[in-house]
Formats: C-alpha cells, structure tokens, sequence
C-alpha cells in the first residue's frame, strides 16, 4: 500500500487544489463581471454629477444622470461628434493606449505627459429644459508621481468655469492630494480658462492669488508643497484646451449656442 506521504500523492493534492481554486476565482470573476460594470459605470456618472453640482439636490445617481446628461462622443481634430460611436460603452483612456485610434506625442507637444493623443473623446452636455447649462470634459496629465485624471465643468459661456474634480489620482496626500480637498476645488468657480485672444490661460501660481491683481481671473491658488502636482494640473490645462484638445469641439459648441 502507498504511503499517504508520498510524493505523488502530496503532488496530486496540491494540483487538484490549485485547480480548484482557479475555478472558483475564474467563475467569481466571470460572475461579478456585469457587477463590476455597473459600479464603474455609476461612479463615473457620480463624479460628471458632482462636477456638475447636481449631487446636492438628492435623488438616484443613474436617475439624475439620465434626466440632466447628454453624452456624445467627439472627433478631436475636427471638433465634430462622432455619432457612429455609442457614448456608452466608448472608453477613452482604452482608445488612447491602442495605436489604431491614438497619436503618439512628440515631447515638445506633450506637455501633459500623457503620451499619446486619442483620436476620440467623451463629453458631457448638462442639459435644462433642453437648454445647454454646463459643458463637462474629460482632462488628464502627469502630476508628481502618477496621472491625475478628473473632469472641469465650464458654464455656456465655454470659458468660465463651474467646477473641477479629480477622480483619480495617486499623489501624496496632505500635498499633491490637496487637489481632492473640497476648499481649493472652490476657488475654481467663476475664474476664466481663456484669455480674450481664445488661448488657455488658467493656471496655479505659487502662494494665494492676489484678487485685485489684472490676472486674478485666470489664477488658482498654488498646492503648498506640491509644485510638482499643481505644475502638473496647470499642463494638462494648456494641453486639453489648447488647438490639440478641446478648442475645435468648443468653437463649433459655441456657433451651436449662439444660434
């Protein structure tokens, strides 16, 4: 008779329990799959929500999403909507990683430090009896020690903003994490992201902003220690709405609004 302790049999035992538990963590995932989705899904629409300030007035997250939210998809070259492509399960972060549907960026152009350039982004329409209130955009770009990703809410005018969030990030907190700190998100309300010339002009300085100063408009109060971070969120300002961002979709909004 073979011994309990043998070789073989210890061998059997471990594979038969590595297979086990590889069946149970596979169907778990298969499983907790459309779960998965669905979370990620809803708290996307809570952070456009938020961004937007219609989180304060209570309700069911997809419920108020789906009253208030028009989201397109649009052509970063020419501005225009891409309206072959479902805004629903468009994934931009996916198409600017794949070669097909990104640019890569020569470092004098990568400013943000985000390497390549999609061909594609979301934007998100905050509607009001069918009037255009806010226009929400995606931006992203290198901080200290990770990429900041987060949404700016501009009211109708295109150039005034509402709001800003960053709903993911990995900079160090009490410092580069200060930009989830709800005080200095604030300060952003009703300064200018261009200048009279069209050009990106909003940006952190150092220290606090002078309100009386002529630039006042365009100035966020710095991230004390954290030059590096809030050096960061200023690029991807000037990237995004820049020719090579944002502007063709906001000049062509902007003739749509004004008719």
């Amino acid at each position: 008779m073979a011994s309990n302790d043998s070789i073989r049999k210890t061998l059997t035992v471990a594979v038969t329990l590595c297979l086990a538990c590889s069946i149970v963590v596979a169907s778990a995932a298969v499983l907790l799959k459309p779960r998965q989705l669905t979370n990620k899904s809803l708290d996307k629409q809570k952070n456009i929500l938020q961004v937007a300030g219609l989180l304060d007035q209570g309700g069911n997250i997809a419920d108020l999403y789906e009253r208030y939210v028009e989201a397109r998809v649009i052509n970063l070259q020419t501005g225009e909507y891409a309206d072959d492509i479902d805004p629903a399960t468009f994934d931009q972060r996916k198409t600017a990683k794949d070669p097909a549907t990104s640019t890569a960026l020569a470092p004098t152009e990568d400013i943000a430090g985000i390497k390549r350039k999609p061909q594609y982004a979301s934007v998100y329409l905050i509607k009001d009896n069918g009037a255009t209130r806010y226009v929400i955009l995606p931006i992203s770009g290198y901080g200290l020690w990770s990429t900041l990703h987060g949404f700016i809410a501009l009211e109708n005018d295109l150039t005034t903003v509402y709001g800003i969030s960053f709903y993911e990030h990995a900079e160090t907190p009490g410092l580069g994490g200060e930009v989830d700190n709800t005080g200095w998100k604030a300060k952003w309300r009703g300064k200018k992201l261009f200048d009279p010339a069209g050009e990106p002009a909003l940006g952190l300085i150092k220290g606090i902003v002078n309100t009386s100063a002529p630039n006042a408009e365009y100035q966020i109060d710095g991230l004390a220690g954290a030059t590096l971070t809030g050096q960061g969120v200023s690029n991807m300002l000037q990237f995004w709405f820049s020719a090579q961002g944002y502007q063709p979709f906001l000049a062509k909004l902007n003739l749509n609004l004004e008719n």
